[in-house]
């Protein structure tokens, strides 16, 4: 399974891009790349994963690459944080990084505008590669902010239904639910209420619970983040309004606030065995591709299946589509190499006999087109929901702000107000949400 740690920034993401690259290197050209690749030459490359088989698997990766280059030698350096990468792309010099790897997608916006990462646009077109055929539709746009494409996909994440077959039978439940109105009443045939908590939930919906994030909740709602004049559209997109209402009711019929808050508090940790969807505490879940690994390392007493997240009832002609996130990678400013960085960029991303061994490596989500489809991939059979859903063309991503993640941050906070009763109308917060938004993204230009 991935590390914990890797998973561990991926879901702090929003909040850990608040302080990225505000003072990162500007003023750089993405087109000064001079360097003759062809030339014995040694480039830095520095990246997040810190787990063993991960830090394995990235070596792996860049042997591939040093035996097709052999000219080209790789300096790694793992388990470097973003505020770490942060500093030495400003800093520079012989020691920083050419290429480097991040988890935090929402920083795009971020690495693009300060241009602390180079576009990758002209090299792409040099290479006569084409990325909207090459990578997944939400990969592709994750990886851009305002036509500048400074990063590109390496892996990535996709989010799905885990469900508790023994506890479906149970229940008289013969298949996962497709729509937003069908799990609403399997969640509530899976409950099993034990005074005033539960021997079992169907679903945690709060959104502390875990990965039931508002980005992860919408994203089957395919809502529109920002207008053509980049103003917020929470207030204007009805999408917003459905998918609030929806997480809203379900906590409501799910027991209330405070009932399952109390509930969630004695449950185990989202990254231990004890995380209860493995104990089977918790009877669906809404998670990414790792969590299989992790609940069959646990070895629950119960058969595990995977499906795609619902859908609203007006778009089950989507069902199959999900959220989609993931690692991104990208060639420094300040790096004096940028066309044997791009060498190991190119390669890293779009080989797809890299791709696939890389995914197969550390067991995420294949970031090209053509490694989705390889016969190469090993995985169970289950995994095979996820490449669907990273295949799938409605699948959604949050898309790139000037100020990272910070849009997203402020509606999760209103979601934890409504959610909570804190905030009664649900109008009058997604507009003054809306306007706060507005408000940091004007501050941050």
């Amino acid at each position: 399974m991935p590390g914990i740690s890797r998973k561990v920034a991926t879901a702090l993401a929003a909040s850990a891009s608040l302080a990225l690259l505000t003072t990162a290197c500007t003023g750089q050209s993405s087109s000064g790349a001079s360097d003759d690749a062809s030339k014995d030459t040694t480039i830095n490359f520095w990246h997040a994963w810190s787990a063993p088989g991960e830090i394995a698997g990235v070596k792996a990766l860049v042997a591939g690459f040093e035996k097709a280059h052999p000219n080209i030698h790789v300096n790694i350096v793992a388990n470097m944080t973003d505020d770490k990468i942060n500093q030495a792309l400003r800093s520079g010099g012989d020691k920083a990084p050419d290429v480097i790897s991040s988890f935090t997608t929402n920083n795009v916006g971020k690495f693009c505008s300060s241009g602390a990462l180079v576009d990758l646009n002209p090299f792409f077109k040099k290479a006569g590669i084409d990325p909207a055929t090459t990578f997944p539709k939400a990969m592709n746009e994750y990886t851009q902010f305002d036509g500048n494409r400074c990063t590109v996909p390496l892996l990535g994440d996709a989010y799905g239904l885990y469900y508790n077959k023994n506890a479906f039978k149970k229940a008289g439940i013969s298949s996962p639910p497709k729509t937003w109105s069908e799990f609403e009443a399997d969640a509530k045939k899976l409950t099993v209420s034990k005074g005033d908590s539960y021997s079992r939930l169907g679903f945690m919906p709060n959104y502390h619970g875990w990965e039931s994030t508002t980005e992860h909740y919408f994203g089957q709602f395919s809502p529109t983040y920002f207008d053509s004049s980049g103003k917020s559209s929470l207030a204007k997109d009805p999408a917003f309004t459905a998918g609030f209402t929806l997480q809203k009711k379900l906590v409501d019929e799910l027991g209330g606030y405070q009932k399952l808050e109390k509930y969630r508090s004695k449950l185990g940790d989202e990254w231990g065995p004890k995380h209860p969807f493995h104990t089977g505490q918790v009877a669906m879940q809404l998670d990414g591709e790792w969590r299989l690994g992790m609940a069959e390392e646990a070895k629950p007493d119960f058969e595990i299946g995977v499906a795609p997240l619902p859908v609203p009832d007006d778009q089950a002609d989507q069902y199959g589509k999900g959220y989609i996130t993931g690692t991104i990678a990208g060639i420094a400013a300040t790096s004096k190499k940028q066309n044997a960085a791009w060498e190991l960029v190119k390669y890293m991303t779009t080989d797809t006999d890299a791709v696939v061994g890389f995914a197969n490596a550390i067991h995420n989500v294949p970031s090209t087109l053509a490694a989705l489809k390889s016969p190469k991939l090993k995985y169970d059979p289950r995994f095979k929901t996820f490449l669907d859903i990273a295949s799938n063309p409605n699948s959604t991503t949050t898309p790139a702000s000037i100020n990272g993640g910070t849009y997203l941050v402020t509606i999760q906070q209103f979601g934890y107000d409504y959610e909570s009763g804190k905030a009664k109308d649900l109008k009058a917060g997604l507009q003054k949400t809306a306007a706060q938004i507005d408000t940091d993204i004007a501050q941050a230009k």
